[in-house]
């Protein structure tokens, strides 16, 4: 075991404070966001540390701060608490933990009800993530991967919109439906593989060949859904739309992410032979995905809506880029889910902040918010750029490396530089509607106010800071991807 248990700190030291928030809001509105808030920034100081060691250290390609594996259930075999955290996991432990504490900012003018059960649905559902993010174990991963999906759910029926319990119960069905094929597969492979056992590290390179195509499958389902994959999505819009703003930063900045974490982890790292073969069948579909939710964005008149149809097209990005095999191609898909976190997570607290300042989300209806609402307007105009990769965001870098990874691989891949061109028709559309038209006549002047102001532009930092030196996440993630095409060379 680690000496000091560092991994095991930041999963329970959430989960932990969720539980005692709880009490606290019921006595106290004003004290359980202070709380949760304090939490969260510990919490975002211990990943930054941890990151800080790996990255400095160039230990992205081995787990760093291990704890396990220790026996968790006796009884079974191979089932054990098994911890770490390498170049894949520590970009999205680092942007979970940032996250979480601008959400828990952003809350404090959009949630009004509740706010016990709140925020301490908030802080439980920081500590699964971390769990899922650091497990080392498939039972264990397992474990946290379902259990993340409950206070999604009371986000969405308890504080979402007028579909909420319509949308809550959808998201629930199609994810917890999409896992049972992932457990399947850690199930096939504890039988059928000579290892009798759920430790990742363990498995490398063991998997006989012919049960890779199987678990491929299986895989691709169970992590399909949570990307989402066309024709997985379908779940996506509506928790999006009933969810409230500051949880649609989780569920595209964070609880999307997890897919992609799975198709890196598990079919990479232990399918090599066919992710190889079938490469070509998991990009085309990440090439359809990135398609048919630029197209799709762009006949929407929700803005919440338009947005949560572009986190289906990043995601596209992320598949191609991992099953390109290359290391420019799965490096970019790891800094394509850092980068598309913040970018798309400001978008959605704007989303949120338009429905409070004008009372709809209908884009063929607000105008001249560079008028009525100038603070506003030049942050929706920020985080566009962001979200449809100008190259004054790393966002744009991300996206660089995945279409750069693919045309490596086969020419005909080349197809996928227009998406950004796309991305960019819808965004200019929304921001032409919004906020460079002339405003209705006798609206008032209403903007955000200063600390909301700050809170909003604390998303672009990250995409700044790493544009500038891209080396804060190619640093961690480059030695994990060099691993995972040698892995697949050695299949």
């Amino acid at each position: 075991m680690a000496e000091f248990p560092l991994i095991s700190i930041m999963i329970f030291l959430p989960i932990i404070a969720g539980i005692v928030t709880y009490p606290i809001g019921r006595a106290s509105k004003s004290s359980t966001k202070w709380f949760a808030l304090v939490i969260a920034v510990v919490e975002l100081a211990l990943g930054l540390f941890a990151y800080s060691q790996i990255l400095v250290n160039g230990t992205g390609a081995k787990y760093n701060f291990v704890e396990g594996p220790a026996p968790w259930i006796p009884a079974l075999k191979g089932v054990d608490y098994y911890l770490g955290m390498d170049g894949l996991s520590g970009p999205l432990v680092l942007i979970s933990s940032f996250l979480t504490v601008l959400v828990i900012l952003g809350s404090r003018d959009l949630i009004t009800e509740k706010q016990g059960m709140y925020y301490a649905l908030i802080l439980l559902f920081e500590g699964f993530i971390m769990g899922v993010f650091t497990s080392l174990n498939m039972v264990l991963f397992y474990a946290f991967w379902d259990i993340v999906l409950l206070p999604m759910f009371f986000f969405i029926g308890v504080w979402g919109g007028p579909r909420r319990k319509y949308a809550a119960m959808k998201f629930l069905l199609f994810t917890f439906v999409g896992s049972v094929f992932m457990l399947l597969g850690f199930i096939a492979i504890y039988i059928l593989t000579p290892q009798n056992t759920f430790n990742i590290p363990e498995l490398v390179g063991k998997i006989p060949l012919s049960l890779q195509p199987l678990l491929a499958l299986l895989f691709f389902i169970g992590f399909g859904v949570k990307l989402p994959l066309v024709p997985f999505h379908t779940w996506l819009p509506d928790a999006h739309v009933e969810a409230p703003a500051p949880i649609s930063v989780f569920l595209a900045g964070l609880l999307l992410k997890m897919g992609g974490y799975g198709f890196l982890r598990f079919n990479l790292g232990l399918l090599p032979q066919a992710s190889v073969d079938f490469g070509w069948a998991f990009i085309a579909v990440g090439i359809v995905t990135m398609f048919y939710g630029a197209i799709v964005a762009m006949v929407q008149k929700d803005i919440k809506k338009m947005i949560a149809l572009t986190s289906i097209n990043h995601m596209g990005f992320v598949l191609v880029g991992a099953f390109s095999g290359t290391v420019v191609g799965i490096s970019g898909a790891i800094f394509q889910m850092f980068t598309h976190a913040a970018a798309v997570g400001v978008m959605f607290m704007l989303s949120g902040y338009l429905h409070e300042l004008t009372g709809t989300r209908d884009v063929t209806v607000i105008k001249g918010l560079k008028i009525t609402s100038p603070r506003f307007a030049a942050l929706i105009i920020l985080g566009s750029m962001a979200a449809m990769g100008v190259p004054m965001f790393s966002s744009f870098l991300a996206e660089y490396l995945v279409i750069l990874g693919a045309i490596s691989v086969d020419l005909r891949y080349g197809i996928i530089v227009l998406i950004p061109v796309i991305t960019v028709a819808y965004f200019l559309w929304m921001m032409r509607r919004t906020v460079m038209s002339a405003p209705i006549e006798g609206a008032k002047h209403h903007d955000l106010g200063t600390l909301s102001t700050i809170s909003l532009l604390a998303y672009l930092v990250p995409l700044i800071a790493t544009l500038i030196v891209p080396w804060l996440i190619l640093g961690m993630a480059d030695p994990l991807s060099e691993s995972l095409v040698k892995v697949i060379a050695a299949r």
